[in-house]
């Protein structure tokens, strides 16, 4: 690890350290009256009341000691809950060898486990940040999560790109009827490969190349390996193969509508997928069905933003609706009664929009590509205002 990319995973981890120290952790069920009392002055720094309450309970506090230790070291816990629990356990344990004397060993164990946890978490991040260079392109995902049985075949993880695959196949055509369409929520294998299932439904060796086939691994398992470098940095892409891989499936691909010869790209230099179809660059396959009936929704919504300022939104469905089916959107990411509760906030952890948008669609700080429509803008009859849709939907008001 270089010495800049190991400053940087300190800083991390020191930023995490000092979020941990002062944040508020919720009281476990094992929590005792001592323990509450200990932290509630130990926040608000009464120390009188503090050293009474330490002399007071000088008999129990080792124990109290150690069973944060526990909690700190067993169960589910973020980092910043661990050196929650810790930091306390190190206050109760400097606070008695001050003002009852002993609780060396304590403070010893404690530290012991406080340096374990960072260099976990310095561990942690450095594996994120290793696979940082090919996830930083939209759409990018490196698939570990077989990491240890990967190693044993001498083989690097998969990084899998779906802006290749989006160029011969709308979205809908692995989403729902494949893929689940979250993260880590599939469970991907190739055991399921041998059952013709998840990318095996394509890779078969016909479609594409065999997910059997040995001879084909490097193929897929490249993330970290210096020809990985074509899946993230994309203005210029193989057009021949591209054109071939289309005509073999049933897509198309018209490399001679591309302006220089290159992928339009926009201001943050991901791929803009609307002015490829502007362009009329290419026409993906809908299904691997012959029986599939498409649905495209030609209506809009309108979202009216809070802020003054702040232009609204006009959500498209028929944009939308091109790229993927309805029930990937309803109603388990939104509801059908326009009364979803959207947030930035929301959205930037992963709900609502940004189920596909930061992961595999345009980034949220490309503000403008949403936020567009002025206050005063006159729009069609086919817009639907979404706070006065949400408040037709709501239920009547009980009283008079």
């Amino acid at each position: 690890m270089s010495s800049s990319h190991s400053s940087s995973v300190r800083r991390a981890v020191v930023v995490a350290l000092l979020i941990a120290v002062t944040c508020a952790a919720a009281a476990t069920a094992a929590e005792s009256e001592f323990r509450k009392e200990f932290v509630y002055n130990y926040k608000n720094y009464l120390f009188d009341k503090q050293v009474r309450l330490v002399k007071k309970n000088k008999d129990v506090l080792p124990a109290e000691v150690r069973l944060l230790i526990v909690e700190a070291t067993t169960g589910e816990k973020s980092f910043e809950e661990k050196m929650y629990l810790l930091d306390i356990a190190s206050a109760m344990a400097s606070m008695y060898k001050h003002w009852v004397g002993g609780g060396d060993e304590l403070i010893r164990e404690i530290e012991a486990v406080q340096k374990k946890e960072i260099w976990l978490e310095e561990e942690r991040i450095a594996e994120i940040m290793k696979w940082k260079k090919e996830e930083r392109f939209l759409g990018n995902f490196v698939m570990k999560k077989h990491m240890k049985e990967m190693e044993l075949e001498d083989l690097s993880p998969v990084l899998y790109p779906h802006w290749v695959h989006r160029i011969w196949y709308e979205c809908k055509v692995c989403h729902l009827a494949i893929f689940n369409m979250k993260r880590w929520t599939n469970d991907i294998s190739h055991e399921k490969f041998k059952e013709g299932r998840q990318c095996a439904a394509c890779h078969d060796g016909k479609t594409a190349f065999a997910t059997e086939d040995k001879e084909q691994c490097s193929r897929c398992h490249i993330a970290g390996r210096p020809e990985a470098q074509r899946l993230y940095k994309v203005k210029k892409v193989d057009n021949d193969r591209i054109r071939k891989v289309a005509q073999r499936i049933g897509a198309v691909w018209r490399p001679e509508n591309l302006p220089g010869g290159e992928l339009p790209l926009d201001r943050f230099k991901f791929i803009d997928w609307i002015k490829l179809k502007e362009l009329n660059v290419f026409s993906p396959i809908v299904s691997l069905s012959s029986d599939f009936r498409d649905e495209i929704r030609d209506n809009k919504i309108l979202f009216v933003t809070k802020n003054p300022i702040v232009k609204n939104v006009v959500f498209d469905h028929k944009v939308h609706s091109n790229w993927i089916t309805c029930k990937a959107c309803h109603p388990e990411v939104f509801k059908d009664d326009l009364t979803n509760n959207i947030s930035m906030t929301d959205m930037s952890g992963g709900r609502f929009c940004g189920r596909c948008h930061g992961k595999v669609s345009f980034t949220f700080a490309d503000c403008l590509r949403c936020h567009n429509t002025p206050k005063d803008a006159v729009l069609g009859k086919d817009v639907l205002r979404r706070d006065t849709a949400a408040e037709a939907a709501a239920p009547p008001a009980s009283g008079p």
